[in-house]
Order: C-alpha cells, then sequence, then structure tokens
C-alpha cells in the first residue's frame, strides 16, 4: 500500500488550486442539500441516510487499514457500542427530560467509541500484521458474545429500542420524518469527513502512512509506532462510534447485529472494494456497497453469493480498489488517449457480459437444485422468470459461459493492446514516469 493515503493540496498551491480545493467541498455540500429534492420519495432518503452512515463507518475504517496498515477484524465492536450507548442516551435524556437535542446524540456514540477504543487498543496495537487482526477477531468475538449474556444492557436478541421523537426539540423539528433524519445524517456525514480528511494532512497523520509502510524506520528516528497506531485506533473507535449512534437513531433501535461479525465484514468490503489506498476510495466502496446490498437483495435470494464473488474480484484484477482503477486512467486521459482504451472496453463489453451472464444463470439453478430443490422450478431471478429443470437452461447456460469465454480472451487482448498503446502515449507525453 505505497500509494498516499489522501489526495493533497500542494505545498505551494496557487490561488487555482485552493479555489477547487474548498470548491470540491462547496460542491458536496451543495450535492448533500439538493438530493432530497431531486429524489424525494422515503425509500430514497432511507438509502442516502444508510450510505451516509457507511461513509463515516467505512472511513474510520480506513484510518486504521489504509493510513496506519492495520487489518482489523472487529472494528463493529466501536459501531456497535456507540448505537447501544446512544440508544441509552436516548431513553435518558427523554425520561429525564433534559434538555439535550437529537443532532448531539451520535456525539454520545462517537465518546463511547472512543472510551472502549482507547481501553481494547492499549493490548491490541502493541502488535501489528497478522497478530493484531487476530487479536481484533478475538476481541469482536468476545463483545459480541457479551451482547447476548448481558441482556439487561444490550436487550438480548430483540436489542434496545428508543423514541427519537421524544427528545428536546431543535427549531421545532421533531426528527420523525424520514428526511430530517436525512439532513441529520448528512451534516454529520460532512463534518465527519471534513476532520477525517484533515487528519489525513497533520505530521501525525503522515506519521501513520510511515508506520505503515516501515515501522522500524519510524522507531529508528525516535518515534513509537505503538502510540502512534494506538492513537489512529482510537480516532477510529470515535468516528465508527459517530456512525453506530446514526444507525441506532434512523432505526430507533440497537441489537446484537450491530457488533457481529458480518458488520466487520462489511466495512472491509466497503473500504477495499473502493480503493483503501486514497482517501475518496472508501467513500466510494460505501456507496457502492450499500447500494448493492440493497438491489441485489431485491434480485436474488443468494446476494451474499454474490457480493463475495465481486469482492474476489476486485481483489484479483483490481488491488487498488475502484478510485484505484479509475486513478490509473488519470494519464491516458491527459493524453487524450481514453478514447482508444474505452472503444476496446466496449469492445470486451458484450462477450464478457455474456460469460456473467451465463454463470448468474449457472449459480442460480444450482442453488435451487441444491437448497430449494423441493420448490418450484420455475423460480425468478434478476427479473428473469425461468425453468430451472429444464435441460435448455442447462445448455444455455453452458454456452453462454463457454462461448462468451472464448470470445472475451480474445477481445481482452485487444484491451491488453489498446491500454500499452495509451501508456506508451502518455509516457511520451510527459504524463507518466
Amino acid at each position: 500500500m505505497s500509494e498516499i493515503s489522501a489526495p493533497s493540496l500542494p505545498a505551494r498551491s496557487t490561488r487555482s488550486d485552493s479555489v477547487k480545493f474548498y470548491g470540491l467541498w462547496i460542491a458536496v455540500a451543495v450535492a448533500l442539500l439538493v438530493l432530497p429534492r431531486i429524489f424525494s420519495s422515503g425509500g430514497a432518503l432511507t438509502t442516502f441516510s444508510l450510505i451516509g452512515i457507511s461513509i463515516i463507518f467505512a472511513l474510520s475504517y480506513n484510518i486504521l487499514l489504509g493510513q496506519t496498515g492495520m487489518l482489523s477484524f472487529g472494528h463493529a465492536v466501536y459501531y456497535g457500542l456507540g448505537g447501544f450507548l446512544a440508544v441509552h442516551g436516548m431513553n435518558l435524556i427523554a425520561s429525564s427530560k433534559l434538555p439535550i437535542p437529537l443532532p448531539l446524540v451520535p456525539l454520545i456514540g462517537g465518546v463511547a467509541g472512543l472510551i472502549f477504543a482507547m481501553i481494547l487498543g492499549w493490548v491490541s496495537t502493541r502488535r501489528s500484521g497478522t497478530a493484531f487482526a487476530m487479536i481484533s477477531l478475538g476481541v469482536a468475538e468476545l463483545v459480541a458474545s457479551s451482547a447476548l449474556i448481558l441482556r439487561s444492557f444490550f436487550g438480548g436478541e430483540a436489542g434496545i429500542t428508543a423514541n427519537r421523537t421524544k427528545l428536546f426539540r431543535l427549531f421545532d423539528w421533531s426528527f420523525g420524518p424520514q428526511i430530517q433524519i436525512y439532513y441529520l445524517v448528512a451534516a454529520w456525514t460532512l463534518i465527519a469527513m471534513i476532520l477525517m480528511y484533515a487528519l489525513t494532512r497533520t505530521p501525525w497523520g503522515r506519521m501513520c502512512n510511515a508506520v505503515r509502510d516501515n515501522p522500524e524506520r519510524v522507531q529508528f528516528v525516535g518515534y513509537d509506532p505503538h502510540m502512534i497506531r494506538y492513537i489512529a485506533f482510537c480516532f477510529a473507535g470515535f468516528f465508527a462510534g459517530i456512525a453506530g449512534a446514526l444507525s441506532a437513531i434512523n432505526f430507533e433501535i440497537a441489537n446484537s447485529a450491530y457488533l457481529g461479525a458480518v458488520q466487520s465484514g462489511t466495512v472491509l468490503f466497503a473500504a477495499y472494494i473502493g480503493g483503501v489506498g486514497l482517501f475518496i476510495g472508501p467513500i466510494i466502496g460505501a456507496i457502492f456497497v450499500t447500494y448493492l446490498s440493497l438491489a441485489l437483495s431485491d434480485l436474488t435470494s443468494v446476494w451474499q453469493l454474490y457480493f463475495g464473488l465481486i469482492f474476489i474480484a476486485v481483489i484479483m484484477f483490481a488491488p487498488g480498489g475502484i478510485a484505484g482503477l479509475l486513478m490509473k486512467h488519470r494519464p491516458v486521459l491527459r493524453a487524450g488517449m481514453i478514447g482508444t482504451v474505452l472503444r476496446s472496453y466496449l469492445a470486451a463489453l458484450v462477450p464478457t457480459a455474456a460469460m456473467l451472464a451465463g454463470l448468474v444463470l449457472a449459480i442460480e439453478i444450482v442453488v435451487h437444485h441444491t437448497v430449494n430443490a423441493s420448490d418450484d422450478p420455475n423460480i425468478k431471478a434478476f427479473g428473469m422468470s425461468f425453468n430451472a429443470a429444464s435441460p435448455l437452461i442447462w445448455g444455455l447456460a453452458a454456452a453462454l459461459i463457454v462461448v462468451g469465454y472464448i470470445v472475451a480472451r480474445k477481445t481482452w487482448t485487444y484491451v491488453a493492446h489498446a491500454w500499452d498503446t495509451a501508456m506508451t502515449a502518455a509516457r511520451e507525453k510527459g504524463f507518466l514516469a
């Protein structure tokens, strides 16, 4: 992970660079304000709220993985504990009639995540690499199991609930309608993004990159890698707690699923699929993963299987994630060769899509015969109805996979040739070292 963790404002930035840099953040704020005007349905607002929460969670995870090089399998611990403490906080505020408005409740979750990260992180950050990953997994299992044992605090499998409309009202907002929750999540998403980006620009943020790349050299120059990892761990816990609190506010409930391995795996997927080497990578990954999980769950019953296949494909063919893949095209675009590359992509699109369609068909048929063998063979997946018992469907799936693969192999050769031509042109024009 040698790439930088965040796009930077040049040390000697011109006025034009400054306008572009700050204009980008203003554009993001305007986009967050305008989105509900364009997509005003309840489903769209709920999706946007979930994406905002996922962005905070994925960026907090990237402080560990992308910035400091710590692979954690238990980041959901701080997300979940932040959510539980936020729900308990809402109930306490409502019952005591404290003059604390709902927009401040995410801070309760953030502080809870920070405190638990300070307690649990001191030991786990003494090790890095595989040892840290295994310790984080053990801590996650310990806390998740405790959630089912300590019923008085965690509420067992049912969890604990709260009523967000019972809190002190700010500007006469009850926070009952989803549009008000969306604006609450959007505001916290923007604040958290700016704060986490600012952290990457500090000297401490640069030291995190150094610890990730070469901890021995960091120690040699007089810094303590353990302390740098520990501070990063605490910041990550704080922002994860804020994300968990926002999720608890959105659903008005916190349960053991908040602390589970699925939650930790989802944020790992989001960060890695988006790209951990760039600040925008986890943002792209959070949007992609959240939307994909919502869309796929409506299209097929085995959507987690496709989710895993996409993750494997990203690891194998685009280890830099979506953001890294896009950044590779930057010199090609500047050299004016993007047209050549796009034409090769279009040529490869049809046979590759045919191969993937055959693969999807084969998966749905196999799943029907292995999991739902006693059900009606006339099934529906991805909007298509077909008979899983028909030999014609089996033959069609096999033909699409075999013929699609053979033709795609030839077109991928064309893609490789077009890419080499474009990169050579970019190098000759000085856009690539």
